[in-house]
């Protein structure tokens, strides 16, 4: 196996892509091989690696089939929906609360 060659932050080639700038064009790698890397320098710890792969041998972006879509407004009522006092509050419950903020704050609101 031969190693990969290393970019330097902002200093890869055009061609090449991380998965986060495929999906931004619609497209995912397809089962391809990593080509190259893409190293941050960071102060005191490791470098942030970044994968690179070729944009000629991306694949589109499979299309949400309707099984997909149910699923994931499923997932997002679940998380809208208190625990607590089982109504959908129309926003994402915090996990740091644990319910709605009526429900997590009863007494501020009598007040």
């Amino acid at each position: 196996m031969t190693a990969l060659p290393v970019y330097r932050w902002h200093l890869a080639p055009d061609g090449l892509a991380t998965r986060r700038q495929l999906r931004a064009m619609n497209l995912r790698p397809g089962g391809q091989d990593v080509v190259a890397e893409l190293q941050r320098p960071r102060r005191g710890r490791g470098p942030l690696v970044a994968y690179l792969y070729r944009i000629d041998r991306a694949k589109p972006v499979r299309p949400m089939t309707p099984a997909k879509w149910a699923a994931l407004a499923k997932a997002n009522t679940a998380r809208r929906t208190c625990p607590t006092c089982r109504r959908d509050t129309g926003y994402v419950i915090p996990t740091s609360l644990g319910a709605c903020v009526t429900c997590a704050y009863p007494l501020d609101l009598a007040a």
